[in-house]
């Protein structure tokens, strides 16, 4: 009958350590997976902000060669203008 008892004893100590595994488990997957779709929705928004970032690129593609593309660049970042053009120069700023 003792052997009986220490076995049954043993099973309990298997079982509890096994849903004990089985716990552990678990949480270490589900920590992988929150960490997963953190990723992902990282990622997502990446993708996004580049997807919009080329459809302007696209944009501004097709306007390169169209003259008001061409003066626009020439007075805002060459500081050109007609020769006919008076050009007035805010001091105060």
């Amino acid at each position: 009958m003792m052997n009986i008892s220490k076995l049954n004893k043993a099973m309990n100590l298997i079982i509890i350590l096994l849903v004990v595994y089985v716990i552990f488990t678990v949480i270490k997957q589900q920590s992988k997976i929150n960490s997963y779709n953190k990723d992902i929705s990282y990622y997502t928004t990446q993708k996004e902000s580049l997807e919009e970032k080329q459809e302007e690129l696209l944009a501004t593609q097709k306007n390169v060669n169209s003259e008001e593309y061409i003066e626009e660049v020439a007075r805002e970042k060459l500081d050109m203008y007609y020769p006919n053009e008076t050009v007035y120069i805010d001091v105060s700023k």
